[in-house]
């Protein structure tokens, strides 16, 4: 088994036992990066001599004996729309595409305190807006599994980087699942924390009310690792709570007794490939198989209603927090001569790309006057009504099981000219940010043609120690976590 093969957790035991230094690690995973990008395309910039400077720090600490990480030596890779101080910050779009940040994003800093090492900066869908990673304005980040195919988004970098043994961890940001879809679709792990778990503090902002930063991994443990890192209150992000974190990976394996599962069957009806279903209900014979409790819960407006509620908020939000990218306070400026009205137009239309602008449209619509109490209003409502669907359904089970995504993998360029087939690509993610709880997607089989599928577990806000101990227990009686794509 090369380096590259090997988890997070493996390369710490291995620095640990001296058999491995962080300078080898980090050599290993950087060549690997330019044997695989060409056909991933899931950076779009690595710092090869900084990765090396940090891991040769790290090394350093330790043959001095002076107290390291808990990410020490480890590779991580992150999404672009986090900021990484003196390192551009572009979010995959025109409009910052110079952008060099002068501070670094709250997870950032707690990276860098656990001694981990930046790799590289990782594709997304322009300003996080997107389900495929095609809507990048520099390139179209692929599937390793195959390459004619989307590897999920809008944190496809940060997905297609891990599935393709180009890190061994990586964040990327969820506001409708565009963390959890596109673990389901490169068969690896994803986590979106509860709302509040973790400070957003120097993440661009999509949607306030909705973001999330949160961990990719091949593994439960490494995920859960990770995450331990990442979580905790931070007084710059209002909206932080100031809850401990669990150590999670100490009760990882101590299997959840008497563990009642909701199954709400509204997700198991139209829309749903047959293979997905095949395959999320096998796990859930699994869970069966080792005590667990399967309990219908009825989640009629999540179900019916979260992509047309989602697509109004997330869509105001974005209108609101894009408004300052404008060609004179932030952003990209034109290089037309015109008054401040034309300067404003062009920069933004040569800027934004063709989903950003769509989104910002539908959310100005949203917002205008007449239609407010309409649409924004109304949506606000109904949001509130998932919340307390979620609630209610959490008192008849522990966690809630679904499929993540209603099908594998589909071909790059199948669903661009078709916003809403496209938005649907979240039906089963989008209701868990709207009620601010925690999800995971974790590995639960392949379909006939070798593209992976994702189950996804969701547990009542700051339960993601219950949702860890639930994942691992299907985890540790499957391979499918185990298996590597065809590179």
């Amino acid at each position: 088994m090369t380096i590259t093969d090997r988890t997070a957790s493996e390369l710490l035991a291995l620095q640990a036992a001296g058999d491995v230094s962080a300078r080898a690690i980090t050599d290993a995973f950087l060549a690997v990066i330019r044997e695989r990008e060409p056909t991933v395309q899931a950076f779009v910039q690595v710092d090869e001599a900084a990765a090396r400077q940090q891991a040769e720090a790290v090394d350093a600490k330790r043959r001095a004996g002076a107290p390291l990480g808990p990410l020490a030596g480890v590779p991580v890779a992150v999404k672009d729309v986090l900021c990484t101080r003196g390192v551009r910050t572009t979010c995959s779009s025109r409009m910052l595409a110079d952008y060099v940040p002068p501070y670094d994003a709250h997870v950032i800093e707690r990276l860098r305190a656990a001694d981990a090492v930046l790799i590289g900066k990782t594709n997304l869908d322009e300003f996080a807006m997107g389900s495929s990673t095609e809507n990048s304005a520099f390139q179209v980040t692929r599937n390793p599994w195959d390459s004619t195919r989307i590897p999920g988004g809008s944190s496809g970098g940060s997905a297609a980087a891990v599935a393709a043994r180009e890190a061994p961890l990586s964040l990327g940001t969820d506001t409708g699942g565009s963390i959890r879809q596109p673990a389901s679709h490169c068969g690896i792990v994803g986590v979106k924390p509860t709302y509040g778990r973790v400070s957003r503090y120097g993440l661009v902002a999509f949607a306030n009310s909705l973001d999330q930063i949160g961990p990719f991994a091949r593994t439960v443990t490494d995920a859960a690792r990770l995450l331990a890192v990442i979580a905790g209150h931070d007084a710059r992000d209002s909206t932080s709570v100031d809850q401990s974190v669990p150590a999670y990976t100490q009760s990882l394996d101590q299997p959840l007794q008497n563990l009642r599962i909701g199954i709400p069957q509204e997700f198991l009806k139209t829309g749903l490939d047959a293979e997905v279903e095949a395959a999320v209900r096998a796990a859930l014979r699994e869970y069966q198989a080792q005590g667990a409790t399967l309990v219908d819960v009825t989640l009629p407006h999540a179900a019916h209603h979260a992509i047309a509620v989602y697509y109004i908020v997330a869509t105001a939000e974005a209108s609101s927090n894009l408004a300052r990218y404008d060609g004179m306070h932030f952003g990209h400026r034109t290089a037309d001569k015109g008054d401040l009205i034309a300067t404003m137009s062009r920069s933004r239309t040569e800027g934004f790309g063709p989903e950003v602008q769509r989104r910002i449209m539908l959310g100005t619509y949203a917002l205008s006057s007449g239609y407010y109490d309409a649409y924004y209003l109304q949506a606000m409502k109904v949001r509130r009504l998932i919340a307390e669907e979620f609630a209610t359904a959490f008192t008849q089970c522990d966690i809630i099981a679904s499929p993540t995504s209603p099908t594998a993998a589909f071909p790059i360029g199948e669903k661009t000219a078709d916003p809403l087939t496209m938005y649907l690509s979240d039906i089963y993610t989008i209701s868990a940010n709207l009620a601010g709880i925690p999800g995971v997607s974790l590995p639960c089989g392949f379909t006939s043609n070798g593209l992976p599928i994702g189950l996804q577990l969701l547990a009542p806000p700051f339960a993601e120690e219950r949702l860890f101990r639930s994942a691992r227990m299907y985890e540790a009686a499957t391979d499918w976590h185990t298996r590597r794509p065809p590179l």
